[in-house]
């Protein structure tokens, strides 16, 4: 779409002649009102410029689906405008190469050369004095460059591929990630009333979503612990109802426990048979909360009679600090429990330090593995749990900009030191790495 830039010059002549003074300056005065009142005319049919689902919140908190970001978070995007409507674009793509043996200890997993990536786009206008609608598409092109299983990270686990569970591979998103729409009334400049569909959508279940955290933009991988924050990111069925008082938002929803097929181009069955609800805090410009519990029922398609508990927690932090130079960092943890089992526990913590060009990062990642997640129950006990660590480091600097995009050339390593027990498949302490091209939108000024 092509970014309409709409100009309005004023030329006002003075005239010297002292016969004709009064008559112009009461000219003038007319003009000038006309002019502040076409002002004020286009101001009221302009969009809003806020929040997704507040006309009283800043952008900037927007997370993804519902969840909330702080106030100072970074924006990377593009934003257009239309007579009555806001749009804004962003998204991410990372050509690279990956290998999961750095260190040449034959650890599994392998190597591959992919463009792990997402593109959205959103759009909003007010309905009345008190309505807000909002619109969101996001899509993904990974089935593509990723393949049907996905790309190599080990002790990655989660969803299948050809009747066989994903492990040590993160699973291709959904070329349909979310198609969804919101409304939202607002009761007073405190509080909001607001209603989300999605086919597919995210529930009020989890934090933001890692890669619309500003702690992990610049990392292209997905977290190991994916699945016990974030993991119902893409939905095919949602419905979420929110209350917002001030500076808290509680909220509840219905939707589809089953994870996405392995078909990525298709919309899977709505089944609404899951729940969740979510209560999120944001006490400073700096700093938003949440915590979440979820009921999900049958969420792998290979163990269709295992339902889950899954419980979050998480804080995350945005500093900025300058022009174009912030700290963003993000803590977090999740609980995921079956009836059998007693409960698997994940821990995350990243973060980001952004100076300009330059974006240095890292994570640090404690996660339970069962021997169901990693497939080896041929090996060990159904109920065996696994303890693995992970730290990443990596760089990203911006190379040169196209137009509203920049491209930035990076870098990664991640070291691994898991339960003894898996030597024999990972080897001790395995190491992985990767070199890359970032391609992503310009920093907005808001």
């Amino acid at each position: 779409m092509k970014l309409k830039y709409l100009a309005i010059l004023f030329a006002i002549s003075l005239s010297t002649a002292a016969q004709a003074q009064h008559e112009h300056h009461t000219e003038q005065q007319k003009d000038t009102s006309k002019v502040e009142h076409s002002h004020m005319k286009m101001d009221e049919e302009m969009p809003p410029m806020g929040h997704s689902y507040s006309l009283n919140l800043p952008m900037s908190r927007n997370g993804s689906g519902t969840s909330w970001l702080p106030d100072a978070s970074p924006m990377y995007g593009i934003m257009l405008h239309s007579k009555k409507w806001m749009y804004m674009l962003h998204g991410n793509v990372a050509p690279r190469y990956i290998t999961q043996d750095v260190d040449g200890k034959g650890s599994r997993g392998g190597d591959a050369f992919g463009a792990p990536n997402w593109f959205m786009g959103m759009g909003q206008r007010k309905i009345g004095e008190r309505g807000l609608l909002h619109i969101s598409a996001m899509l993904s092109l990974d089935r593509f460059t990723e393949g049907g299983d996905g790309y190599p990270l080990l002790f990655q686990s989660g969803e299948s591929w050809k009747g066989k569970p994903l492990v040590d591979r993160q699973h291709p998103h959904d070329v349909f990630s979310e198609l969804s729409i919101g409304y939202t009334y607002s009761l007073s400049k405190k509080s909001d009333l607001s209603v989300y569909l999605g086919y597919p959508g995210e529930p009020a279940l989890g934090s933001v979503a890692f890669m619309h955290r500003p702690s992990a933009l610049a990392n292209p991988d997905a977290p190991i612990s994916h699945h016990w924050n974030d993991g119902t990111h893409i939905t095919f069925g949602v419905a979420t109802l929110g209350y917002r008082y001030d500076k808290f938002k509680i909220e509840a929803s219905s939707f589809t426990g089953r994870e996405p097929d392995e078909n990525r181009y298709d919309f899977d069955k709505p089944r609404f048979d899951s729940y969740s609800a979510r209560l999120s805090y944001n006490p400073t410009k700096n700093w938003a909360f949440q915590v979440s519990q979820g009921w999900i029922e049958s969420p792998e398609e290979l163990h269709e009679n295992e339902d889950v508990k899954r419980t979050t927690a998480s804080a995350i932090y945005s500093l900025p600090f300058g022009e174009e130079k912030s700290l963003n960092a993000t803590a977090l943890w999740g609980l995921n429990k079956t009836k059998e089992a007693r409960g698997e526990h994940a821990a995350l913590f990243e973060a980001s330090l952004r100076l300009k060009k330059l974006a240095l990062y890292t994570r640090y990642e404690w996660t339970q593995k069962s021997a169901e997640e990693l497939d080896l129950e041929q090996n060990f006990d159904h109920h065996a749990v696994f303890k693995v660590n992970a730290l990443t480091l990596g760089a990203n600097y911006d190379l040169f900009s196209m137009g509203k995009f920049r491209v930035a050339g990076g870098a990664q390593l991640t070291g691994y030191e898991a339960d003894s027990r898996l030597d024999f498949l990972y080897g001790k302490n395995p190491i992985s790495g990767q070199v890359f091209i970032r391609i992503y939108p310009a920093l907005m000024k808001m």
